[in-house]
């Protein structure tokens, strides 16, 4: 079009303008070509005439129609230039609040300075899988380009993000850090995006800072791989740095500050852990507080701590490790206030020792302070020949401690650098990376350094990579295929950057000049002038010396030459240095080793390219400056870049006050300019993006061709054909030589005609090979079934029997394990009591012992020193009584003798004695045979006792198993199951009380068989007595003839005689001391405990002051101890005490029988001395003698009557314990005792008639020998009697003793069987008492949890064996019972069917024509089934179940079936076969779901679980439940069990299925929503217009996948139909089915409106009505389908309100309180989001302004609406399952033949 016909009245143009660089106007008068003056109208109403020339001013830019203002993309825009640009990016940033716009392949970024909630999870959801151009330009879209290109191209991708300080780059890139952490996380548990994020608020603390221009500005740069598997998970990344900005360490201009972390450390000073800091306020440290400011505007620091300390554990730095980094930070602040004092001469200083600062510098780098005090201050120059120490003057001081600090803060960089990538690295292999450049944009201010001169030397590399792959390439393709193209000039820095880095560059240059010994900036600077003043890049200023001005792409900048040389050498002196590495602090030791900064990264393997070379030399080779690092990283940098696919975003900072939503023109466009957005336009605009190779073009779209057009050779003809007819147009394609290129929108639409193609023929394809696929399948496997199951069953029956087999060997095997493990504890048990015993006892009898032998020596002293003076006395007295007694006892004798003649002739009284005792001796052997037959009575009435018990018990079984065959009554049943325990554990204490008795004999019988012991040994020693005595009589019977010798030997014979017949009498007193102890022992069997004796009684007996322990005591606590071991401590408690006093008593008797031996002997030894006195003494003694036999005769008597009485008393006792004929052997044991006690009292018997045969010889002795006396008294004589008769009665003697012998012999003969078994029963006990110990030891070692874990173990397997034989009873009978059920069955239907016959043919005799149909009145509604088919049941009704199989039969059909047999279940009582088939159900649910997840499953067993769910809450019996019941189904409630369990297993097992019925559904519907809500034309024609701007990108469609728009409205309620079709033919219940509808309406909702706000092309007013028209089909389809009810219309709500957004007036105050008081269902940020992103389609419609928006902003400020944009699309409802009763009669349900379960049968 000519000028003439584009700038005419009313058209509008934008002129330029100093304040707003361009200002739009309006013509008001035509312009006629080669006028010199156009006539505008400003916007703001004052008239122009603005001059127009050809040279020095042209025409101005034409403006864009309103409709096209505000574009997503700048590309897209009719005229395209600068003011266009700059006025839709403010008019999207300004009105629409849009912060993102798209400018061909770059995306436009502009800092809000606000939050925004555009960057949820679910913006990540609503991003990830569109295509670049489908929604609204943002981060994500970016992001999501470069992982789908990644994923498809299979080639490495970058997303470059630059831009100014303050432009929001560092934000940039870690929302897309996100998003790729979100979209790829990684395949396991390695969380390794979650540590790729928080690398970032580490990095931002050590490597950001508040600048004038930006609160968090990133003071270096960083380049991020995030690295991919093959699945496309992250498994890894990698970070490197340039370029630090370390003298911001040591001065920060004002309003600035340090790094964050010094304030976040300053900030969180008071915590423990960081006290040995010994921080304070930022502000009293000199390397914080220069900038005078250092808090940041709602900025935490210690919660920013946090948070980084988080990190770093995230990363896996421990505390310590962290705490060192903290000490070397610290240490940087604490160097900073170190005070340099300088000396008088000004070219010295010095430090003050006591400098605390220096102190807590050293301690914390593990320093000595005297070295680093002196090198601070001095430094070392070292010559060729000597070497110096140079003392440095104050200000050389300061910046030596500056370059020190600034030097320790690198390598600290460098370090946690370092290790985040050890942290992020992976050993997995690495597929392909994504990488996201973070790198300061362009910088120029008022003073330009070193730092400056890096960041734009880099920026100049990067706009050189930008140009050559948005521009140059471009352009060189096009001439390249010869496409008519007019060649666009753009701007190529290569000079400029040839002029830095080239030979003998700029950089070249200073390092040149850095390696003059006294090089300065200001030679350097001469020798740019020199060398590049004729340079077009470079410029000298005229005002100054010291420095120079290069032309950058962006701009011309000026730097200052002073520092540039210090800061590129970054100096730090080698004693310093030398220092830090011998720190005793290992982290700072690592730092400065000679080892470069990426030392740690080799030892961890890890390939990082680090930012700086390291190559290994020595110290001054190694110092390598900081541009040629720089300039080395540089250009790895670059050809990282150039091998991967860039996607690039560019930040613009809006204005320099950091205010949100401000838009500076002037600032803007200088960034525009910088980062190349504008050149972008003009290229991308006249271009043509999409390109295809005439090959790639043939093959992919040869679908389209015909069929003759194939048969061409010439692919390029056939293309050009193909083109010519599918596109008319023909400036939408250009063809060149080896390509096609395209304008945008054309491959999209070829795109769509070839999948329609691909689509029908895929249709085709797909319905016949299903369908032939399908039959082949179903005929395999149908006949694999029948053999599968043929074969299966068969496998079942005998994997059951097998089942069978090996538990009952398992319960063998359990059962002797168990024996014998429980005997090794008690074997151990035993063993280690006594040891315990054998230690204690005998610390016990050493004490006693010691303190035996302490009383002994004293009482020896005593009675020595008693007995002298006892013996001095009588000697004294007995000289002056034997005197006197020789005159007495003469006349005394005499008469004496007298009487005892007289008294000798008669000898009645003798007779009298025996006559008595003879009396006495048959009384004792009456009482004996009573005592007899009483036992054998008691025993008889035992007998019979047992008898009946036993008879009682099977009558009781009897009943029990007739009471079960017959009524199946449980209570009865439950009754003599009580009565069987209750029998079971009284003869389990019978049994107890056996083993008790039998304990208790044990113990006696030890205890008796150890006293048998003590009297055997004394009997040996009465015999070697015997023998003494036998010597001496025959050497006194040779002396014989002399008198002297037969008075010696009657005296001797006397003395044997009462010796004789004391021993008698102790050995009755020791037999009837048995039987008092057995007596005892019984008595306190019955009565339980024991008495306590005194505690003094001990020693109430002594004639000593002090009391003392007996060893009588002392032996009865061993033996009680003793006891204890062997009866155990219930028993030993009842007996302990009785076993003491018993010991005593033998103890005392034993010490009798000792006294009475000495005075045997005391009498031998008086009647040796007193031979003379003998003679006048003989008669005397012979009468006593006489006297005392006949008190032991009377004596023998009487304990032998007590002995009987006794004995018959234990057997009574004996008899009256025995309880069964289990304790027939102790009752035999007791028996032979009790003979053997009667043989003991025969040969006492006989005893006692020798002892009176021997005392009437000894009488007739007497009297002879007194007649003799008589005869010869006159003589005085005293000579002995007969020696015959003397030698008679010794020969009586001695024959009498050797039948004791005999007697005592046969006696220790059997005691000595007796010993031996009992030894063997001791053996036997002592391998028990291992076994306990082994099991003690195993159960004192577990804790007490375990041990009670442990006995509970054993009582529950205990309990489980009596639990599995009363199982095993209870099944043989309810086996005996169901086959007599059968059996009964059986005979009732035959009765039946013979009565049915009688009747049928009794009606046919009456001639009635009627036939009725016989009903099984027996059926109950219930399904028996064996327990070897539940496996079958479960296989049939669920597993193999497909939901067509019952298509034809009532719905629900196998819950009903599942709930009968429960039912069967539940009738007989079996309680393991209700929960084995509900348990097996509900597990064979899960496995069919799990498999099979397709909607018609899902809905169909959804169904039958609800229903089952419902016939348990039906039958239950509870009144709730029954209200809708009929009295059948009453009487069909369950009996037995309450199931209310299996009820909420069964309710959760339902919400688990409809969980998984709604995300099947969800995922079918989900790709038809925004097609079918948003896309289709469900009105014709009303959206035929669409916006101009709207472009998808080539690059990023999935081409091979069906479009958005092969969906349709119809297409979706088709579904969602078929979806209620399905659920209703399921039986699933309505309400059930209408959750499931309003569950899918809210996900049609939240999808479609998710997609409208993050859409501008589709808000608009067609789109409203269309939407409007789609949600009342959708109510329409809810009526039709009785679904209005279920409130899922009120979840389209939303969307439809946004559709009457989108069509309702929007201009006045009065339209803004309407769409407050309509949009109730919308938040204030969607309505305003709508209202921004609403676009006219025609010019008749207008924009909505941001006035009204304002407006609408302040009306809705009132609601307390969620901070929410985007509604989650994953939300839920909670479902509810109504209670739904069934109508259906169990009784009358059918159950087809071909669902295989013949195996039911009807109960």
């Amino acid at each position: 079009m000519s000028v003439n016909e584009l700038y005419t009245t009313y058209t509008r143009v934008w002129i330029p303008d100093e304040d707003h660089i361009w200002k739009a106007a309006e013509i008001t008068r035509d312009y006629k070509q080669g006028e010199s003056v156009l006539y505008l109208k400003l916007e703001d109403g004052p008239l122009l005439e603005y001059p127009v020339g050809p040279k020095s001013n042209p025409l101005p830019f034409l403006r864009n129609p309103d409709i096209l203002v505000g574009e997503n993309d700048l590309t897209a825009l009719s005229y395209l230039h600068e003011p266009a640009v700059l006025h839709n990016l403010r008019v999207r940033f300004l009105e629409s609040n849009h912060i993102y716009t798209y400018c061909g392949i770059v995306l436009v970024a502009i800092n809000p300075y606000e939050d925004l909630q555009i960057y949820g999870e679910e913006v990540i959801n609503a991003y990830s899988g569109q295509n670049m151009g489908d929604m609204d330009p943002h981060i994500f879209a970016v992001a999501e380009e470069a992982y789908k290109q990644m994923a498809r191209d299979e080639r490495n991708q970058s997303i470059i993000v630059s831009g100014e300080s303050g432009a929001g780059k560092t934000v940039s890139a870690k929302y897309a850090m996100r998003f790729f952490a979100t979209v790829g996380g990684s395949s396991n548990d390695s969380n390794v995006e979650e540590k790729v994020l928080a690398s970032s608020p580490i990095m931002e603390a050590i490597g950001n800072a508040k600048t004038t221009r930006n609160d968090n500005s990133s003071r270096f740069g960083k380049y991020i791989e995030i690295g991919f598997s093959q699945n496309y998970h992250i498994i890894g990344a990698n970070m490197r740095t340039y370029l630090l900005e370390k003298s911001r360490v040591v001065f920060q201009a004002e309003e600035e500050r340090n790094y964050h972390i010094f304030y976040q450390l300053c900030a969180s000073a008071s915590l423990s852990e960081l006290q040995d800091l010994n921080l304070t306020s930022a502000q009293d440290f000199t390397y914080t507080s220069m900038g005078e400011n250092i808090f940041i505007e709602g900025v935490s620091d210690a919660d920013d701590l946090t948070k980084t300390r988080q990190a770093f554990k995230l990363l896996g730095i421990k505390d310590a490790t962290q705490n060192a980094i903290f000490r070397v930070l610290a240490s940087i602040l604490h160097l900073g206030n170190i005070e340099i004092y300088s000396e008088r001469d000004g070219e010295s200083c010095h430090v003050s020792s006591s400098d605390v600062h220096l102190k807590h510098f050293c301690r914390l780098l593990g320093l000595e302070p005297p070295q680093m005090e002196h090198w601070l201050c001095h430094r070392k120059l070292v010559t060729t020949s000597e070497t110096y120490i140079k003392n440095m003057s104050s200000k050389q001081a300061s910046n030596a401690r500056n370059a020190l600090a600034k030097h320790i803060y690198a390598r600290m960089f460098d370090w946690i650098v370092a290790h985040i990538n050890v942290a992020l690295h992976t050993t997995s292999k690495q597929h392909s990376f994504i990488g996201v450049l973070d790198i300061y944009g362009f910088e120029t201010f008022e003073v330009n350094s070193f730092e400056q001169f890096c960041i734009n030397y880099a920026n100049e590399k990067l706009q050189q990579q930008f140009n050559s792959h948005v521009f140059k390439l471009e352009q060189e393709e096009y001439m390249k295929e010869q496409i008519p193209w007019t060649l666009i000039d753009f701007y190529d820095n290569q000079p400029c950057i040839d002029l830095i880095e080239a030979r003998l560059g700029v950089l070249d240059l200073l390092d040149e000049e850095c390696k003059v010994p006294k090089g300065t900036d200001q030679n350097w600077a001469q020798k740019l002038y020199k060398r590049h003043g004729s340079s077009a890049h470079f410029q000298k200023p005229r005002m100054s010396n010291t420095s120079f001005i290069i032309n950058h792409f962006a701009d011309d900048v000026a730097y200052e030459c002073d520092g540039f040389l210090e800061k590129n050498r970054d100096t730090v002196y080698d004693e310093q240095i030398n220092i830090l590495k011998a720190s005793q602090v290992e982290l700072v030791a690592d730092l400065f080793s000679d080892k470069d900064g990426g030392s740690s990264l080799k030892t961890s393997k890890v390939n990082v390219r680090a930012a700086k070379s390291a190559p290994k030399a020595s110290n001054k080779e190694n110092r390598k400056t900081v541009g040629l690092q720089f300039r080395s990283s540089l250009h790895l940098l670059m050809e990282t870049l150039n091998a991967t696919t860039p996607h690039y975003v560019r930040c613009i900072k809006p204005n320099d006050f950091k205010e949100a939503f401000s838009f500076d023109s002037r600032r803007a466009v200088q960034q525009l300019r910088a980062c190349g957005v504008l050149e972008t336009i003009r290229i991308s605009a006249a271009g043509y993006p999409s390109r295809w190779t005439y090959s790639d073009f043939f093959s992919r779209y040869r679908v389209l061709m015909h069929k003759s057009d194939m048969l061409c050779a010439d692919k390029k003809l056939v293309c050009k054909k193909l083109l010519e007819t599918l596109i008319k147009d023909k400036d939408m394609f250009q063809f060149g030589k080896t390509k096609i290129f395209f304008r945008a929108g054309q491959v999209a639409y070829l795109e769509k005609l070839r999948a329609d193609k691909f689509r029908a023929a895929c249709i085709m394809i797909q319905k016949t090979v299903r369908g032939w696929l399908h039959r082949v399948r179903y005929q395999k496997i149908r006949k694999s079934a029948i053999l599968l199951q043929r074969y299966g069953r068969g496998y079942l029956a005998r994997r059951y029997a097998e089942y069978l087999r090996l538990t009952r060997a398992a319960m063998v095997c359990q059962k002797n394990y168990r024996m014998v493990r429980e005997r090794r504890a008690y074997l151990t048990v035993r063993n280690a009591t006594v040891v315990i015993q054998a230690f204690t006892r005998g610390m016990f009898t050493r004490k006693i012992y010691n303190q035996l032998m302490l009383h002994y020596k004293a009482t020896i002293i005593q009675r020595n020193v008693r007995g002298w003076l006892q013996r001095t006395k009588y000697r004294r007295m007995r000289h002056a009584a034997i005197v006197l007694q020789c005159a007495v006892r003469r006349a005394r004798a005499q008469r004496l003798y007298k009487k005892l003649k007289k008294e000798a002739g008669s000898g009645e009284r003798l007779k009298k004695l025996d006559a008595g005792m003879e009396n006495k001796i048959v009384q004792l052997q009456r009482k004996i045979d009573d005592k007899g037959k009483e036992y054998r009575a008691q025993n008889e009435q035992l007998l019979q006792t047992n008898t009946n018990l036993g008879s009682e018990l099977s009558r009781l079984q009897k009943q029990l198993q007739q009471i079960n065959s017959s009524q199946g009554d449980t209570t009865q049943l439950s009754a003599l199951q009580a009565e069987l325990e209750r029998l079971r554990a009284e003869l389990a204490e019978a049994q107890e009380q056996k083993s008790k008795i039998v304990e208790d004999h044990r113990v006696e019988k030890l205890d008796l068989t150890e006293r048998l012991a003590e009297l055997v040994e004394e009997n040996s020693l009465l015999k070697s007595e015997k023998e003494e005595l036998n010597l001496k009589i025959r050497q006194q019977s040779s002396r014989a003839a002399e008198d002297v010798g037969s008075a010696l030997l009657r005296a001797e014979m006397d003395a044997e005689r009462r010796r004789y017949q004391n021993l008698l009498k102790e050995y009755s007193r020791m037999e009837q001391r048995y039987e008092n102890l057995k007596e005892e022992v019984s008595l306190t069997k019955f009565q339980p405990g024991h008495r306590r004796n005194l505690s003094n009684q001990s020693s109430q007996g002594s004639d000593s002051n002090y009391t003392s322990i007996s060893t009588s005591e002392v032996g009865d606590s061993e033996d009680a101890i003793q006891l204890v071991d062997d009866m155990g401590v219930d028993k030993a408690a009842m007996d302990i005490s009785v076993f003491i006093k018993l010991q005593k008593r033998v103890r005392e008797l034993e010490h009798e029988r000792k006294q009475l031996q000495a005075n045997v002997d005391k009498m031998e030894e008086l009647a040796r001395q007193q031979g003379s006195v003998v003679k006048s003494s003989s008669v005397e003694q012979q009468a006593a003698d006489l006297a005392y036999n006949n008190l032991k005769r009377q004596e023998l008597e009487s304990e032998n009557k007590k002995l009987k009485n006794d004995l018959n008393e234990l057997h009574h006792s004996v008899a009256d314990r025995e309880s069964s004929d289990e304790l027939q052997s102790s009752y035999n044991l007791l028996l032979s005792q009790f003979r053997a006690a009667n043989e003991e009292l025969d040969a006492r018997k006989e005893e006692v008639l020798i002892l009176r045969t021997q005392i009437v010889n000894a009488v007739e002795q007497q009297e002879k020998k007194q007649q003799l006396e008589g005869d010869n008294l006159a003589e005085d004589s005293s000579l002995p009697a007969d020696k015959d008769e003397a030698l008679r009665a010794y020969q009586g003697l001695r024959e009498s003793k050797k039948l004791l012998e005999a007697q005592l012999q046969s006696q220790n003969r059997q005691h000595g069987d007796e010993l031996e078994a009992l030894h063997t029963q001791i053996e036997l006990l002592k391998d028990d008492i291992e076994k306990k110990q082994e099991k003690l030891n195993y159960t004192t070692s577990l804790s007490p949890e375990a041990l009670l874990e442990y006995s509970v173990q054993l009582e529950i397997t205990r309990l489980t064996d009596d639990n599995l034989d009363l199982k095993e009873l209870v099944e043989k009978l309810e086996k005996n019972e169901r086959k007599l059920k059968k059996q009964l069955r059986i005979y009732m239907k035959k009765v039946q069917e013979l009565e049915v016959s009688r009747s049928s043919r009794a009606k046919a005799d009456l001639g009635r024509q009627v036939t009725l149909q016989r009903k099984e009145k027996d059926f109950e509604g219930m399904l028996e089934y064996c327990k070897e088919d539940e496996a079958l049941l479960i296989k049939m009704l669920i597993t193999d179940m497909r939901p067509d199989d019952v298509s034809g039969t009532v719905p629900c059909l196998p819950a009903y079936v599942l709930f009968m047999c429960v039912r069967h279940a539940d009738y007989i009582n079996d309680d393991n076969k209700v929960e084995a088939l509900l348990t097996a159900s509900i597990n064979a649910i899960k496995r069919v779901l799990k498999r099979n997840d397709d909607f018609d499953t899902t809905s169909f067993w959804l169904a039958n679980t609800s229903r089952l769910l419902h016939c348990l809450k039906q039958y239950s019996g509870d009144e709730a439940f029954m209200v809708h019941n009929t009295a059948k189904q009453n009487e069909h409630c369950l009996k037995n069990f309450d199931l209310a369990e299996y009820r909420q297993v069964l309710s959760d097992l339902s919400i688990q299925i409809y969980q998984q019925l709604i995300r099947v559904a969800e995922s079918v519907i989900q790709p038809m929503i925004v097609s079918a809500m948003l896309e289709s034309e469900s009105i014709p024609s009303l959206a035929g217009v669409k916006p101009m701007g709207y472009r998808n990108r080539s690059s990023s469609m999935d081409t091979d996948g069906d479009g958005p728009s092969s969906y349709t409205l119809q297409a979706l309620i088709r579904q969602l139909g078929q979806f209620h079709t399905i659920m209703r033919d399921h039986g699933l219940d309505p309400e059930i089915a209408g959750q499931v509808v309003r569950q899918l309406f809210h996900c049609i909702n939240a999808v479609t409106l998710n997609n409208l706000l993050l859409r501008k092309d589709v808000c608009s007013w067609s789109t409203g009505m269309q939407l409007r028209y789609n949600t009342s089909q959708m109510e329409e389809w809810l009526r039709a389908n009785n679904l209005y009810q279920s409130q899922a219309a009120a979840t389209l709500q939303p969307i439809i309100q946004a559709a009457q957004l989108l069509q309702v007036k929007k201009k006045t105050s009065q339209d803004a309180d309407a769409i407050c008081s309509l949009c109730t269902s919308l938040n204030s940020q969607q309505i305003v989001k709508i209202l921004n992103l609403y676009t006219p389609l025609n010019e008749f419609e207008e924009r909505v302004t941001v006035s009204f928006i304002r407006n609408i902003q302040s009306c809705l400020q009132e609601r307390n609406d969620p901070p929410q944009l985007l509604l989650d699309t994953k939300q839920t409802f909670p479902v509810l399952l109504p209670y739904a009763p069934s109508a259906l009669s169990l009784e009358t349900l059918h159950i087809p033949n071909s669902l295989g379960l013949d195996f039911l049968i009807r109960v």
